[in-house]
């Protein structure tokens, strides 16, 4: 981070989000208190609705828009949105969802954790619109986390010790600290790590993107931080419910474990998943029942996604 007042963009994906958009560029203004908002990108994927049309009103704001022409995926949403700008002339790009609104302050607070050495992503507290506690951190991805939750669930097994991935115990989340990943929802990246790292994947299309870059600026020695002084609300997706979102969810899980793991330790993580995903299917849990589908058989796997 460069001395004086950061300067940031403000990278938003969108894809028929014309329900909320409005109000995540409504929360701008007070979110950004502290930082010179530079440029806010509204990159969208083809929208149906009238996503675009309400970000070009919001001229009270540094817009400008990027429409993809297909629904090419988080990622691609993401890197197009980045060239739009001249990062060399930026301290950090703020990737957020559409569903998001910024509590005042939000980015400063991000803004500032950067400036810790070695610090390439900052991550604030996610709340759910009543206030609650969004769990959005997450441990690294291993064998034996995969074969925890897959008996006693994801849930239950954050709130033993570390054993699952997602962090889910409140109290981790009232102090800042180091996390090896986090939910893509909201995250502030160094325009550093930008540059040394290059791009987000598009080959995930949708989920695990920003676990993967995440962790590539991990591998070059960058950490993400957690700061609760930064709150952004996030209303949140549908995976939890669309049975084709929740398949691709999982999908992706085990294709980037693959990636970064030998063969042996992927198969075991792999079986892992299956048995998780097919015990619940087992008790009639529908998004499990498309996952082990995708799982099992990769010709019914999504590849590309819906315009």
């Amino acid at each position: 981070m460069t001395p004086g007042t950061p300067r940031i963009a403000v990278v938003i994906v969108t894809y028929n989000s014309a329900e909320v958009l409005e109000g995540c560029l409504g929360s701008l203004a007070e979110g950004a208190q502290g930082v010179d908002l530079a440029h806010v990108v509204v990159a969208d994927n083809a929208s149906r609705d009238d996503s675009l049309g309400i970000a070009e009103k919001a001229v009270e704001l540094p817009i400008r828009t990027v429409q993809l022409g297909r629904n090419a995926g988080y990622a691609a949403a993401v890197n197009a949105g980045i060239k739009t700008v001249d990062i060399r002339e930026l301290d950090a790009v703020f990737v957020i969802n559409p569903d998001c609104r910024l509590r005042p302050g939000a980015l400063a607070s991000l803004a500032g954790v950067l400036r810790q050495p070695g610090c390439g992503i900052a991550v604030p507290r996610l709340v759910n619109p009543d206030g609650s506690l969004q769990p959005s951190l997450r441990r690294m991805p291993t064998v034996r986390r995969a074969l925890v939750e897959a008996v006693i669930g994801g849930n239950l097994a954050g709130r033993i010790g570390t054993l699952g991935e997602l962090v889910t115990d409140p109290r981790e989340y009232e102090r800042p600290g180091v996390a090896a990943w986090a939910t893509g929802a909201a995250m502030l990246v160094s325009t550093d790590v930008i540059r040394e790292i290059g791009p987000w994947d598009e080959s995930f299309l949708l989920y695990s993107e920003e676990t993967e870059f995440a962790l590539r600026a991990a591998d070059r020695g960058w950490t993400l931080w957690y700061e609760p002084a930064s709150v952004v609300e996030h209303i949140g997706g549908d995976s939890g419910i669309n049975p084709t979102l929740a398949a691709l969810l999982i999908v992706n899980k085990v294709k980037l474990f693959r990636r970064r793991r030998s063969t042996p330790a992927s198969s075991v993580y792999y079986l892992a998943v299956v048995l998780g995903e097919g015990l619940r299917a087992l008790a009639g849990r529908r998004t499990s029942k498309a996952s082990v589908v995708a799982l099992l058989r990769p010709s019914r796997r999504l590849q590309k996604l819906a315009d």
